[in-house]
């Protein structure tokens, strides 16, 4: 401020200043339409601010002034204060209620829609919902209802012991969610395959023959003449038509009848807590599902746990790269196969609400398949009937022409015609036997029962092989097999029963005898060899309630080794309970052995269960009978050697057992899934000889094979010197004979020879041990470029590409992987050799 001048005023404002000066005029300009008189000054609604600026600015002026007729600006700011109190109290109440509300209902409900307050009285999720999280693989619905764990309590369903096994649970669940199956098409009716029939050139020609014929034979012999010849010609076409039509009609119930046969896939779910095998068609939403390598996912589901799960979904995505399953991607789809591990699923969507039920739904199996001997018949019955009705024509013509020539005569000599002189009626009775044999010459040339000959067999043929326990998916492979000159057979299930007991053990350096009898052995041994049996296993221990018999489910190898350790004292269920599973190396058919990581009170131990001479090849040292570990010496490890020979000419498949400790620092803590357990450096715990006796009716099912010209090979995973005690026992070898190379061979050997080599020593090979899947595709392919017709048997996953490579794939119906399965030609339903051996005589007699 400049000396001597003075003080500037405060800016006095009106209220319409306060106001944007484009608002104020249209104010103004509203206020002149609506009022026509300047003196009716309508009310200005001031603001509180407002208001107290311009008593601020009446107070400058005049200081005296008082505002006692106009509105009490305090009063009304307290009541304001009251009122926001009072409005904010309200809202807190509000709030409480609101809170109270919603701690009694499930918040997860305002993402889903999902009604979680009546779970007790049915299913609160609905069946759209479920769609939603099968086919979007929905990971954030998933994760609103808490995983896998909210999803089974909103499906009731419980992830150890599955759903309750009562008819009316699994009814009420087929209601609610639908059932595993999916609608077929509507089988075609006899009638339409008459149709079809009548639809063949061949036929519709003799047809047209016929009545040509039965036309001619009734103007030129007489009504009863010309109905016996065109009749019979009727009648032959009608028993074709018809014999046809019915064989073709049974074909399409036995093809039906097949792939029901087919798709009846058999699964094993948990029910109850106890797990049983069950039809792929009685799978339910809520079921619990154990799912292991080469098994195909039965319905779309969550996965639960699993350890190096991974799925082949190219049956569905066309990707050929397996994809790994986890917490992090769960959602399986049905159809696909399991590549690798094992692990389990909570079934969320079964049969036509799966995208493979979709699928399946709008696919027929019954595709009209004709065999090569089939087409080829086929081609000459066609070739045979176009060559007769180009003679039938050329035949015609000539006559013809002779005919009307004048140079055809009657025996008696004289001339059938004769131009201007022969009548128009005797000249067209004569052009009409003339026609009459050149449709005779058609009719006697069409082969149209050729075919179905063939047909008829083939029909024949299918049925026998049904009733000899063969299941067959490709026609052409009936004919292939009467023509297989070698058979490359499995051991375990094919030749054996596949019914393995524990029979022989050998712990701490010594036998036991019994083999269940550990007392010899220290507690910290036995329960380091208890937890191994317990938790490096895909099988299962039931015990019921009701304290009956446990039951024991898994593979026949896994089955005889968790029952042989119940009679060591294993509690199952409590041994499990006490550690916890960090990571598994699944059984590998490469290395014959499986690992399993866990974690207990006394540290992180790594299990190892597998072949017996691999696994004691790894082991630096032993466990002795005070349970301190030893190291193994030349001398100790030759006495273990020895003990896997004697057991393995025996006709025993022995199993060791061995373990390491890990340091919990050395154990990766991301990426867990990528960590290769250490397999070196073991220490041995003991080996066990299981059992599995040979096949009543194998010895003589062998001989007819030889007697037949049919050599029968074994090639097995097993010890060489048990596949020599079983092929010996089989008569596969003969004791008199040559049991050493290369008749009886290890698959690394065959393995590392050269292309040439292999293919010079394939035809002598009878029995191959310790082979891998990859050896089996290798003497198939050896066999075959020596002019062989290569049968081959197979169960596991990995027999997958002996079994394509093959010309008669035979895959074992009841212990086979779905794989296994899917690359066959023929599926022997009871698993038995004999059965193999039946198919080869019956298509052989055919």
């Amino acid at each position: 401020m400049a000396v001597g001048s003075s003080p500037t005023p405060p800016e006095i404002r009106s209220p319409e200043r306060d106001r944007p000066e484009d608002a104020a005029g249209a104010e103004g300009e509203e206020e002149e339409e609506e009022f026509g008189d300047a003196f009716d000054i309508p009310h200005k609604n001031a603001s509180h601010d407002s208001l107290l600026r311009w008593r601020q600015a009446a107070l400058v002026l005049n200081a005296s002034r008082r505002f006692r007729y106009t509105l009490d600006l305090k009063k009304e700011e307290e009541k304001e204060i009251i009122r926001r109190t009072i409005r904010s109290h309200a809202q807190v109440i509000r709030a409480v209620f609101l809170f109270k509300e919603a701690g009694e209902n499930d918040p997860r409900e305002a993402y889903t829609g999902i009604k979680f307050t009546t779970a007790s009285r049915g299913f609160p999720i609905e069946m759209e919902k479920l769609k939603t999280l099968n086919r979007d693989h929905d990971s954030v619905l998933l994760q609103e209802i808490r995983g896998v764990k909210g999803l089974s309590d909103l499906l009731k369903s419980n992830l150890d012991r599955g759903i309750n096994p009562t008819e009316d649970e699994l009814l009420q669940r087929r209601d609610v969610f639908g059932a595993n199956t999916y609608p077929r098409k509507k089988r075609k009716s006899i009638l339409r395959f008459v149709f079809d029939a009548c639809k063949d050139l061949t036929l519709i020609i003799l047809m047209v023959a016929a009545a040509i014929s039965l036309t001619l034979g009734m103007a030129t012999e007489g009504v009863k003449e010309g109905w016996y010849e065109g009749g019979s010609i009727f009648l032959a076409v009608f028993l074709v038509i018809l014999v046809t039509a019915t064989s073709d009609y049974r074909q399409s119930l036995q093809f039906q009848h097949l792939n029901e046969e087919k798709q009846n896939i058999q699964v094993e779910v948990l029910r109850g807590g106890k797990r049983f095998r069950t039809s792929i068609f009685d799978l339910v939403v809520g079921d619990v599902v154990p799912l292991n390598i080469g098994d195909q996912v039965p319905a779309d589901g969550i996965l639960i746990s699993g350890h190096s799960l991974a799925i082949d979904e190219s049956s569905m995505t066309g990707e050929s790269k397996t994809v790994h399953k986890d917490q992090k991607a769960p959602f399986l789809m049905s159809g696909c196969k399991v590549a690798d591990g094992y692990g389990s699923m909570l079934v969320t969507g079964v049969g036509i609400n799966t995208e493979w039920g979709q699928l399946m739904a709008n696919l027929s199996e019954d595709n009209g398949e004709e065999t090569p001997l089939q087409v080829r018949l086929n081609g000459v019955a066609t070739f045979i009937g176009m060559v007769g009705l180009s003679v039938a024509g050329v035949v015609l013509g000539v006559l013809a022409i002779r005919y009307f020539t004048g140079h055809t005569k009657n025996p008696d000599g004289t001339v059938q015609f004769r131009a201007g002189t022969t009548g128009l009626k005797q000249g067209f009775m004569g052009a009409i036997r003339i026609l009459t044999i050149a449709v005779t010459i058609v009719v006697v040339a069409v082969p149209e029962g050729l075919p179905l000959a063939v047909t008829l067999t083939l029909a024949y043929s299918m049925r026998k092989m049904m009733r000899d326990k063969a299941l067959v998916r490709r026609l052409s492979s009936c004919e292939t097999m009467g023509s297989a000159t070698t058979i490359c057979s499995d051991k375990t299930g094919t030749l054996t029963l596949n019914k393995m007991t524990v029979v022989e053990a050998h712990f701490i350096g010594t036998r036991l005898d019994p083999c269940d009898d550990v007392r010899a052995i220290s507690s910290s041994s036995a329960a380091l060899l208890i937890e191994g049996i317990a938790q490096n296993t895909t099988g299962t221990v039931f015990l019921p309630e009701d304290g009956g018999a446990a039951d024991v489910t898994g593979s026949p190898t896994e089955k005889a080794i968790l029952s042989w350790g119940l009679k060591i004292g294993m509690d199952f269920n409590d041994v499990r309970s006490k550690s916890s599973v960090l990571h598994v190396f699944p059984f590998n058919s490469e290395k014959k052995r499986g690992g399993v990581a866990v974690q207990s009170d006394t540290g992180v131990h790594i299990h190892w269960k597998g072949a017996a001479e691999l696994v004691l090849s790894s082991c630096k040292s032993w466990l002795s009978l005070d349970g301190s570990v030893q190291p193994m010496g030349a001398q100790k490890r030759n006495e273990y050697k020895k003990s896997i020979e004697d057991m393995a000419k025996s006709s025993l498949r022995c199993v060791a057992f061995a373990y390491c400790q890990c340091d919990i620092e050395k154990i990766p803590k991301e990426d867990i899934a990528d960590w290769k357990l250490p397999e070196e450096d073991l220490t041995l715990l003991g080996i066990v000889g299981i059992k599995d006796p040979c096949r009543p009716g194998v010895r003589s099912a062998v001989q007819l094979c030889k007697n037949a010209g049919v050599k029968v090979r074994m090639v097995t995973g097993d010890n060489i010197e048990t596949a020599k005690a079983i092929a010996l026992e089989c008569g596969i070898l003969d004791a008199n004979g040559v049991i050493s190379e290369p008749f009886v061979i290890e698959g690394k050997a065959f393995r590392e020879m050269s292309e040439i080599a292999r293919g010079e020593i394939a035809d002598k090979i009878t029995v191959m041990g310790r082979s891998s899947p990859n050896d089996k595709l290798l003497l198939v392919q050896a066999l075959k470029r020596k002019g062989h017709v290569v049968a081959v048997t197979g169960d596991g996953t990995n027999d997958a590409p002996a079994l394509h490579e093959a010309d008669i794939g035979l895959a074992m119906g009841m212990s086979g992987t779905e794989v296994a399965k899917e690359s066959s030609d023929i599926i022997i339903l009871d698993d038995d050799f004999t059965s193999v051996v039946k198919l080869c005589h019956l298509v052989t007699c055919l």
